[in-house]
């Protein structure tokens, strides 16, 4: 299923934004403008703000309160790194990010656990055929998580 286009990291803030208030959470937003700012811009020259087609670019670190504990960082690059409950799902596209927000908080996410290889996964899926799994290092598993084990 294809999501509606973000075709910024504000249009992506902005998305996130509505989904804080729709499940009623704090959000705090770190804005990085600027070659010299963003954390994937090694390539840049020193005190270069500008990319080199001279696009000013923007990153964004959002903080989700209330439980599970959730962060954002959305990258220029068209994807964002998300961590739910300390387990990282990185490169997922700019554009999934507000379906896998509202995934995480309307209760689709879910912990499965595993005999062979023992193990548990945090299963995040989305609308349509997408879903994103990780696994959860060590043997405890939060109390949100727990809470979700299916």
């Amino acid at each position: 299923m294809a999501h509606p286009h973000l075709p910024s990291t504000e249009a992506a803030v902005t998305a996130i934004r509505e989904i804080a208030q729709e499940f009623n959470l704090e959000m705090t937003v770190t804005d990085d403008i600027g070659a010299d700012q963003t954390s994937r811009r090694t390539s840049s020259g020193a005190f270069a703000v500008l990319d080199p087609d001279g696009s000013l670019p923007h990153e964004a670190y959002i903080e989700l309160g209330g439980s599970p504990s959730v962060t954002v960082q959305v990258f220029p690059e068209d994807d964002a790194k998300i961590i739910v409950e300390g387990i990282e799902f990185a490169d997922v596209p700019r554009d999934a990010v507000p379906a896998f927000l509202r995934s995480v908080h309307g209760g689709l996410a879910h912990v499965k656990g595993r005999f062979f290889p023992p193990g548990w996964r945090l299963i995040v899926p989305l609308p349509g055929d997408e879903t994103y799994r990780e696994y959860v290092p060590g043997t405890s598993l939060t109390a949100w998580m727990n809470k979700n084990v299916r």
